[in-house]
């Protein structure tokens, strides 16, 4: 390989630019009469949780206009913490911008849902899921302003998929699949051993 780089098991680094962005984004602003709607999370590993969810908040309205805020990868890390987010805020924004319920992503939202982004996209509702909302880093709620505005409401989409749970799904099993090769190992190593002795069970029988 040039470099001495192997294509295919090499490591890439994924490289964002404005046209992939444009490629993925529907590219529609807001028309009038058309229910602005804004949701923020991590969406990691955008999975079908996500997708019901988003459904549920696009069915909100009769023409809505759903906008997502991705929050930082550094911003991901400090709510939910241990190797989270799975992929990044790159990753993350087209995943997103592929599904048909949203209009808009804003990349790099503010993990507090604050007066001046309200203002900015002129919100009608602030969706959140049934998950845990944790407390800001002063420890003061992110969706306070909505609340204060009346215009916060919470979504259950009917499916209880997360990413913690597809994480565990993989874990459990990877650990699954090395019990097995374990397994399969003692058993192989057992065999060869066995075979190994009655070899020099014979050698030892016709030297006698």
């Amino acid at each position: 390989c040039p470099g001495g780089r192997n294509p295919w098991t090499g490591v890439s680094q994924f490289l964002q630019t404005s046209q992939k962005i444009i490629q993925f984004a529907s590219g529609k602003e807001p028309q009038p009469g058309e229910t602005v709607i804004y949701v923020a999370g991590a969406f990691d590993l955008f999975h079908i949780g996500h997708v019901d969810f988003l459904e549920k908040v696009h069915g909100l309205a009769e023409r809505p206009y759903v906008i997502a805020g991705l929050h930082f990868d550094q911003e991901v890390n400090h709510y939910k913490g241990k190797n989270y987010p799975i992929m990044n805020l790159h990753e993350r924004t087209l995943s997103v911008l592929a599904c048909r319920y949203v209009s808009e992503v804003v990349i790099g939202a503010p993990y507090a849902v604050t007066a001046e982004l309200l203002d900015h996209f002129k919100v009608d509702l602030v969706c959140h899921g049934k998950t845990e909302i944790v407390p800001d880093k002063d420890g003061s709620d992110p969706y306070q302003e909505p609340k204060r505005r009346g215009i916060f409401c919470q979504i259950d989409s009917g499916n209880d998929l997360t990413t913690d749970l597809i994480v565990q799904r993989i874990i459990k099993n990877r650990l699954e699949y090395e019990a097995r090769n374990q397994k399969k190992e003692a058993k192989e190593l057992a065999f060869l051993e066995a075979r190994r002795r009655q070899e020099a069970q014979r050698e030892r029988e016709s030297d006698c």
